[in-house]
């Protein structure tokens, strides 16, 4: 399983993350913020749990991407 996190109110609207894992994130037409796609929030925290492990490399270049490092992925 993968869980992947993002802290959506630090995001500063770069795009890497649609760019690099497109099945998990896309970007908000609203406010231009980055959104994860079928999460639940909690306290400013956005959380997804991926039962596809293949989904784990894509979420991990995102993670690496990101500029502000607001994403965070765990494979458990």
């Amino acid at each position: 399983m993968v869980i992947v996190t993002l802290q959506r109110n630090k995001c500063i609207g770069c795009n890497y993350c649609v760019e690099l894992a497109p099945e998990q994130f896309q970007m908000s037409k609203k406010d231009g913020k980055s959104v994860l796609l079928h999460a639940k929030e909690k306290k400013g925290f956005h959380t997804l749990k991926i039962h596809d492990d293949l989904s784990f490399e894509t979420c991990e270049n995102a993670s690496k991407a990101c500029p502000v490092k607001i994403i965070d992925v765990k494979m458990i």
